[in-house]
């Protein structure tokens, strides 16, 4: 058996044999753990334990590297052994805690481990075979930090390793010269090594992944865990003396069982629903916890929403290149006299795939649009600063490709458009100590920004090089208006769910599952058409079934009355946009002068309002919940604050905050144009009926 090991001035990489099974057991963990996740959704008879008793049981695959020769006080071999190899038993009692579908948890374990070995035969100085092999033993001691990345079976732990020697023996034999057949061999040596480590501190790595082995509707429950563990040859030398150092991978698994908590709670009194809107509550004896239920009525309208499209004046390259991507729309040089903004669904990208195709039909083709401005005005001039991770000199020639473009395709006189380069934009996404997702923020800062002072070029009321350029107006259809969908809220007080989940029961007793949701989702939007399918309206008993952080379990119901949308007649909606930087939620102040000369114009008397925010993937998911929340209650209050000004009360608001939920966002979040776009408040300015 070999081992490769290189060495340099900052790291030890340590290549086992036995790599390829240990990734195997990993993903056959990870495939486990992501089959089970729709199990959350069902209502057992007992919790999750969150205490486990058991044991642990393994195999130590030892590694030995470096010499040894002396063995004890009063034996020395005739020639030095290198790298021994071999398989001990491991075998524990353990403890472990972890709350159901949390990430943090404790797991401690003390037994026996063996780090037995065989050396390397090698030839002593007769000519002679000679073996060595050793029983090291230890009592180990190892408590370790769970860790749940996804809240699911599969999780990560570590932590520190305590040994304590119980066996340190040794067999030497030695064999007979070949070339003397008849002469006799030498008893074997045994014996004690000398020079040993009473006590080892190191530390363990590994990952693990629970496969229940009885159903949740037993209060004793037991759990089957297949694990493998890392422990490198830190503080792992046996010996005070010579150069020996011991690396081990242990795979194993644990047999553990708990009890849980009896999960039948009692329901409340159903609440009828209200007219209005038929918003309801469920209450029950935690009041901490309240859940609404919206089920909005029929809207009977095909919208046609005509947007004014927001153009940002960025173009992203791809990393490691200066040519403009091929996602961008080219023209060529006749193609320029066809060339109409109300008409991109003819100049579409090469490589198109996606869910708003018009919007980023729209965006793809900014380039162009920006020449057919400057050819149309031709006092106006530009200034490209091209921004890269490489430095100046690569984001200049990056602005040298949209400025080459613009002139030989579009005829826009040289003069007219400077260049420049910088390793960072002027407002970048990657953030002085920044440490997560670094690749996706730099995606975003490799870009090449249009700064113009020209208004024929930019947005209403915008001036300055930061200014976006003017808005594209287009016509799409809307398949079902937002607020058709039924949403489900939790309302939280002294306590917050660890994660919920929905059951829907229709009038026959027909139920849907819906979830589980994390704590960080406390509004979930769901289509009608997924609850209802093709019934036109329906009576349901939802319930939210759902724990809190501190363990405490919740269930509550309440009847709702549901109406599927349908689109007989056409109605045209108005839409703008409100683009945000990376982690901001409050408007950028060049928007508020546009909200308030632009948009409010548009609202007509007794109209409603539906703001919806999003973001993109960026960043944690709670967070970026409030932050979309943060950024359409702002817009609402800019709104809000100029129609009181001219005494207007006859505006219906409805705001939405969705986060990075990409069932709902409005583009994807594969190239940052899209994930820059995703930073976005949209306002759909619906008429009255």
């Amino acid at each position: 058996m070999n081992m490769n090991v290189n060495f340099t001035r900052r790291q030890r990489i340590v290549r086992f044999p036995y790599s390829s099974g240990v990734k195997s057991i990993v993903l056959a963990a990870i495939t486990l753990t992501l089959s089970q996740t729709t199990l959350y959704a069902q209502k057992p008879l007992f919790t999750q334990p969150s205490w486990y008793f058991g044991a642990a049981a393994g195999a130590n695959f030892n590694f030995y590297r470096g010499s040894t020769q002396q063995l004890d006080a009063n034996f020395k071999s005739p020639v030095a052994f290198h790298n021994g190899n071999g398989v001990g038993l491991f075998l524990a009692p353990l403890i472990e805690y972890h709350a159901p579908y949390t990430k943090l948890g404790f797991m401690f374990q003390a037994g026996y481990d063996s780090r037995r070995s065989s050396f390397k035969e090698v030839t002593a100085p007769c000519n002679c075979p000679a073996d060595l092999s050793t029983k090291l033993s230890y009592l180990t001691i190892e408590p370790s930090v769970r860790y749940a990345p996804f809240r699911s079976n599969f999780y990560l732990f570590g932590g520190p390793r305590f040994a304590f020697n119980m066996d340190k023996s040794f067999v030497y034999k030695q064999g007979t010269n070949p070339e003397y057949p008849a002469q006799v061999a030498n008893p074997d040596v045994k014996g004690d090594l000398s020079n040993v480590h009473q006590t080892l501190i190191s530390m363990q790595i590994g990952a693990g992944v629970d496969l229940p082995l009885s159903s949740q509707d037993r209060q004793t429950q037991f759990v089957f865990s297949p694990f493998v563990s890392f422990q490198p040859y830190f503080g792992q030398s046996p010996r005070s003396i010579e150069t020996w150092s011991l690396t081990t991978l242990r795979v194993g698994a644990a047999l553990k069982f708990g009890r849980g908590r009896d999960n039948t709670i009692d329901t409340n009194a159903v609440v009828t629903p209200t007219a209005k809107e038929e918003e309801e509550k469920g209450k029950n004896s935690d009041s901490s916890i309240s859940f609404a239920v919206y089920a909005p009525k029929n809207i009977p309208v095909e919208r046609r929403i005509r947007e004014t499209f927001p153009l940002r004046n960025y173009v992203f390259f791809d990393l490691g290149s200066t040519a403009i991507p091929n996602r961008y729309v080219a023209l060529k040089k006749d193609q320029v006299k066809e060339f109409k903004e109300d008409q991109l669904d003819l100049f579409t990208p090469k490589n198109w795939s996606g869910r708003s195709e018009r919007q980023m039909i729209v965006y793809y083709n900014v380039i162009n649009i920006l020449g057919d401005r400057m050819g149309k005005n031709p006092t106006s001039t530009i200034t490209l600063v091209g921004s890269s991770e490489k430095g100046p000199e690569d984001g200049r020639a990056m602005a040298e490709s949209v400025k080459q473009y613009l002139v030989e395709v579009f005829s826009i006189n040289p003069s007219r458009i400077n260049i420049q380069g910088r390793d960072k934009p002027k407002i970048p996404s990657e953030q002085p100590g920044g440490t997560e997702e670094l690749t996706l923020l730099r995606e975003g800062d490799r870009r090449v920004s249009i700064e113009s002072s020209s208004p024929a070029l930019l947005m209403e009321f915008q001036m300055g090089p930061n200014a976006p350029l003017k808005p594209v107006e287009v016509v799409a259809l809307q398949t079902a208006p937002i607020e058709s969908y039924a949403t489900f809220s939790v309302a939280e007080g002294n306590d917050t769910m660890a994660i919920w989940s929905l059951e829907i029961k229709d009038e026959e007793g027909v139920i849907q599952y819906f979830g589980p949701y994390p704590k960080s989702q406390k509004t979930v939007s769901i289509p009608g058409k997924s609850i209802l399918g093709t019934r036109p309206e329906g009576d349901f008993v939802v319930t939210l079934t759902g724990q809190t952080k501190s363990g405490k379990l919740i269930k509550k119901e309440t009847k709702v009355h549901m109406v599927l949308w349908t689109p007989p007649t056409t109605q045209e909606v108005t839409r703008f946009s409100v683009i945000y930087e990376f982690n901001e939620s409050k408007a950028i102040s060049l928007y508020e002068k546009y909200l308030r000369e632009i948009v409010i114009p548009k609202i007509p008397e007794g109209g409603t309002v539906i703001i919806h925010g999003h973001t993109d993937i960026i960043g944690d998911q709670e967070h970026n919940q409030a932050l979309s929340t943060a950024r359409a209650n702002d817009v609402k209050r800019i709104l809000e604050s100029e129609l009181r000004k001219v005494g207007r009360k006859d505006v219906t608001f409805q705001v939405f905050g969705f986060g990075e939920d990409q069932s709902l966002s409005p583009f994807e979040n594969r190239f940052p144009e899209e994930r820059f776009y995703n930073r976005t408040v949209m306002i759909d300015i619906v008429p009255k009926l």
